[in-house]
Parts: C-alpha cells; sequence; structure tokens
C-alpha cells in the first residue's frame, strides 16, 4: 500500500527485491534506465553478479507529451530523448507528482546546441508537459531502486531516452523522419549497450554524442569542438551489429517499408492505460494511477494516440 508520509524512504516491494536474489543481485547494485517513447516503457537494468547489468522490469509508462523527436526549447511539449545522469540531488522525494527524478535535461550537448528547457521528469501521476510519467505505484518502485543504488555507491545513474526500441525494422519505418540522422546518433550507444550489457561512456562531438565501452576517458568532452577522425565505437562486434542493421534498413526502405510521415496529435500511452481510459473515462484513469487523482493530461489525445508495439519486432 503506497503511504504519502514516508514516501521517499519506502522499501523496494519484498516480490522485487526477491526476483533481484533469484538473479544474483542486490538493492545496492547499480542501475541503467531505458525509456522509449512509442512503445511508452520505462526499464530498469541492474547490474548482477557477472558484472554484466540484466533486465529486472519494465514499467509501463502512463503518459508521455510532444512527438516522437528531441526536445530543443521551453513549451514544446517534448519529452526529451538522449543521454542523461541522475544523481543523488536530482530526486524529489517531495514533488507534487508523489515522487520524481529531473533527468538533467539540457545536458552538456543540448545546452551547447541552445536547447531550453528545464524540470524535465520521471514522475507519478498520468499527467505531462514535457516529462514521463508513471502511475504513483510506478514511480515508488523507480524511485527506490533508484535511490538504494545511489545509497549502494553508485555516483549517478544513466537513463537512455529513445524514441523506440531502435531495432532495424523502426529505423526503417523512421528512414524519412528529419530527426532520422539524430535517432543514428543515438543508435551507436543502444547498439553498445545491446552487445556488451554495459553502459556506454558518453561523450560530445560536434553536434552529437559520442560513445565508448564503460570506463572509457578518452571521449571527446567538448560539443561543437573540433572531432577526431573516427569516434566510432570500433569492437568487432558493435561494427558488425551496425553494419547488418544498415544494411536491412537500407533493403526495407528499398521495399516501401518507410513511413511518410507520423501522423498523431500529442505524446503517447500504454496501450494498458488507453484501454482503461476508454473504458473508464479521464477520471477513472486518474483515480487509479495517482493518490492525489492528479488529471490525465490532454485525454482525447491520449485515446488518439496510433503507437502499438504489438506491431514492432
Amino acid at each position: 500500500m503506497l503511504d504519502t508520509d514516508t514516501k521517499a524512504i519506502q522499501p523496494i516491494p519484498a516480490k522485487v527485491v526477491a526476483d533481484m536474489r533469484s538473479r544474483n543481485m542486490t538493492p545496492a547494485d547499480p542501475i541503467v534506465v531505458r525509456i522509449f517513447k512509442q512503445e511508452s516503457e520505462l526499464e530498469i537494468w541492474k547490474r548482477d553478479r557477472s558484472g554484466r547489468y540484466a533486465l529486472l522490469k519494465a514499467y509501463p509508462m502512463c503518459r508521455w507529451s510532444g512527438k516522437l523527436g528531441p526536445k530543443t526549447r521551453d513549451g514544446d511539449r517534448q519529452a526529451p530523448e538522449g543521454f542523461y545522469h541522475v544523481n543523488a540531488g536530482m530526486l524529489n522525494p517531495a514533488s507534487q507528482y508523489y515522487l520524481s527524478f529531473n533527468l538533467g535535461y539540457p545536458n552538456k550537448l543540448e545546452a551547447a546546441l541552445g536547447y531550453t528547457g528545464e524540470a524535465l521528469m520521471v514522475h507519478g501521476a498520468c499527467s505531462s508537459s514535457g516529462c514521463f510519467a508513471m502511475t504513483d505505484e510506478g514511480v515508488a518502485e523507480i524511485y527506490a531502486l533508484g535511490r538504494e543504488a545511489l545509497n549502494g555507491g553508485q555516483r549517478l545513474f544513466q537513463v537512455q531516452s529513445y524514441p523506440f526500441r531502435m531495432t532495424a525494422q523502426n529505423m526503417a519505418k523512421n528512414r524519412n523522419d528529419l530527426n532520422y540522422d539524430f535517432w543514428r546518433n543515438l543508435k551507436r550507444g543502444y547498439d553498445l549497450f545491446e552487445v556488451t550489457k554495459q553502459p556506454p561512456s558518453v561523450g560530445y562531438c560536434g553536434r552529437g554524442y559520442a560513445f565508448g565501452p564503460a570506463g572509457s576517458q578518452d571521449l571527446p568532452a567538448d560539443p561543437l569542438a573540433a572531432c577526431p577522425a573516427d569516434t566510432s565505437v570500433t569492437d568487432a562486434l558493435i561494427a558488425s551489429r551496425q553494419q547488418s542493421d544498415d544494411l536491412k534498413v537500407e533493403t526495407l526502405v528499398a521495399e516501401g517499408y518507410a513511413l511518410r510521415a507520423h501522423a498523431y496529435s500529442d505524446g503517447g500511452m500504454h496501450p494498458d492505460f488507453r484501454r482503461l481510459l476508454k473504458r473508464e473515462g479521464a477520471k477513472g484513469l486518474s483515480k487509479r494511477t495517482s493518490l492525489n487523482a492528479v488529471p490525465v493530461s490532454r485525454p482525447d489525445a491520449a485515446l488518439a494516440d496510433p503507437h502499438d508495439p504489438g506491431t514492432e519486432d
């Protein structure tokens, strides 16, 4: 049962702790957070005894706003895409949306590009104007997992925010989007994590991210500065994956797989919550997702969300 007075110090649920133990993990082990807009899911990955990260749990997202693509200016209602790092000071135990943590937008690259905005959060309640909104119950678990990892010695945890799962099929579908080059840049970090199961080191080079294996110290650190000739990951497995996906993308595009344009009005909502919204209305969903019954943001737009993760490969 959720508590309001001690919400920030509630323990990780016993069932989740038991699941950790079965996977050779402890509450103090480091975490990585991955967010996928199109699928409306947030994943918690945790380091196990082998030193690699494994998926602990995926949480359905109740609401995100804007559209696929990065946030670039204050007031655009865009939920951000990119790589962020959260420390203990970015946890908010007194959030008006039950609990929250700040992503740290704009990061160093975004600030150098002139992007504006602030207070972009993962929080409770089913309301978003640029944030990633979970249920109060969901954010309580996520907050506790982050808190215990930071208390256990992790200096900061990485948050990877993507427009969609970066498969060749999804990249091909979005080949004609104006953000495609940016998404290809994000995919380098995605692929590195997928292959190594370690959070990549993140640097900045020109107008994009530069990635290396966990712990790399030689990545470009100054956004918009001149870049080395090759900032790509050179590991054979990573290069092979990227080349294979690039070939699949071009083949699928040639077969007419690419979308002409996205047709959605405002953000998305996990199908589970969209079904509840359709059946019970905004007030009913609000009561189910928030102790304070915070209103669902733009419920009509949420019902119109066409994203169907069941169609993604």
